[in-house]
């Protein structure tokens, strides 16, 4: 899979560019800030209908324009499909498939496949548990499409919930005199046992997407943790192996005791092995998220917030017997967020087809020996497209095409 051309409208800093793109290394060379990675933003925003650098979508769109047009044609084997993604923020976003509409944006999802290596990829290593979960989640999106639509259930099914229970919270507290005295019935008075019966209701269907989601994730670290320690070995010989586990707030009860906010959870207590997880007890994990919720129910309704979940869990990266995450040096934490994009590159690949390989900035990051391992990694990808401040930064197994980026334009030089 290589992608033969992208036209960009009013995205980002570009008010129309045109590229034709080929197999092989492609560089884009010039000064920071003057678009060489919205280039390749806009192409793994084709991939994932998302930016590894923002979280919204407005911040795409030109300043001034009301929407953002990316055209990608992307060439496998011997067949061409030209997607087509209308930005427009506020609203809901359009796709079109070879120039015909597709009825959800999302469906578009998983006709590109790439995988980005960028310098906010350190956030991996050493951000909040949201980075690693995003991480798990956009592979198992890239593998398999259907799962975008699971992620949307799930993230409706808990914007409801949450909502429910914020209302009881409320509730409670405007209540809390009344329950002393008269114990539940005050908060029944306070007008909260509509919601009480309803989130039973809310329980079952967060439960079912839940394990639908928490299943896949599993699976999906049992087939990293070779790739990844392995990729991490061949970066980082002289260090520890890296290692992989997986946290769930079915071992932890989802009371962490800091930190309401819906989707983080501090520390890095209760990780355990995926496969305890997944057949402990004989229970499904639909069963086992239902009776945590039922569990934790009086901290949620005190709280007002979702505390068990897949959105509460984390992926935890480990070097030999201790956590990465406050424990490795720079240089290892780089070498642990480029071994799971490597890891997640090796999987795609033998999933059938090469992704496309994004390195975003990534040579003035590395010193000199980690540069030039993972340019030998990568060197045999069917394409790889590079951003750089200037020319030296890329390796010399990576010599290609090259196009200059300066003050608005996009100029080939090779």
């Amino acid at each position: 899979m290589h992608v033969a051309h992208l036209s960009l409208t009013d995205f980002r800093s570009y008010a129309s560019v045109e590229l034709g793109l080929e197999p092989g290394v492609t560089a884009f060379v010039g000064p920071n800030g003057q678009g060489k990675t919205n280039l390749v933003e806009a192409l793994g925003y084709v991939a994932t209908h998302s930016s590894h650098r923002v979280a919204g979508d407005a911040p795409l769109v030109r300043q001034g324009a009301t929407r953002a047009i990316v055209r990608c044609a992307v060439q496998r084997d011997d067949r061409r499909a030209l997607i087509e993604l209308e930005i427009n923020p506020g609203r809901a976003n359009r796709a079109r498939l070879n120039r015909s509409p597709v009825s959800r944006a999302r469906d578009a999802v998983g006709l590109l496949r790439t995988v980005l290596f960028a310098p906010e990829d350190l956030s991996l290593s050493k951000g909040d548990p949201s980075e690693r979960r995003r991480f798990l989640d956009d592979l198992l999106v890239a593998r398999a499409p259907r799962f975008a639509g699971v992620r949307a259930d799930y993230d409706r099914v808990l914007k409801q919930r949450g909502a429910l229970l914020r209302t009881a919270a409320q509730a409670r507290r405007g209540s809390r005199s009344a329950r002393r005295q008269e114990g539940d019935s005050g908060f029944a008075a306070a007008g909260a046992g509509d919601v009480l019966s309803t989130l039973e209701v809310w329980d079952a269907h967060l439960a079912r997407h839940g394990a639908e989601l928490l299943r896949a994730r599993l699976e999906l670290i049992e087939a990293l943790r070779p790739l990844v320690a392995g990729a991490y070995a061949a970066l980082a010989p002289s260090s520890a192996p890296a290692t992989l586990a997986y946290r769930s707030t079915l071992s932890t009860g989802g009371d962490q005791g800091e930190g309401d906010q819906e989707g983080e959870v501090p520390g890095e207590r209760g990780s355990f092995d995926t496969q305890t997880l997944s057949t402990d007890l004989g229970k499904t994990l639909e069963e086992r998220l239902r009776e945590r919720l039922l569990e934790v129910r009086q901290s949620e309704l005190d709280r007002g917030v979702t505390l068990v979940g897949p959105h509460r869990d984390d992926l935890i990266l480990g070097l030999g017997d201790l956590p990465a995450r406050g424990y490795a040096s720079h240089g290892e934490s780089w070498s642990f967020a480029l071994a799971l994009r490597l890891a997640a590159y090796d999987l795609l690949r033998a999933d059938g087809g090469d992704p496309v390989l994004i390195l975003d900035d990534v040579f003035a990051e590395l010193d000199s020996q980690r540069r030039r391992r993972l340019a030998e990694i990568v060197a045999p990808a069917e394409q790889v497209l590079i951003t750089a401040a200037v020319a030296d930064d890329v390796p010399g197994e990576l010599v290609g095409g090259r196009y200059d980026v300066a003050e608005g334009s996009v100029t080939r030089v090779r």
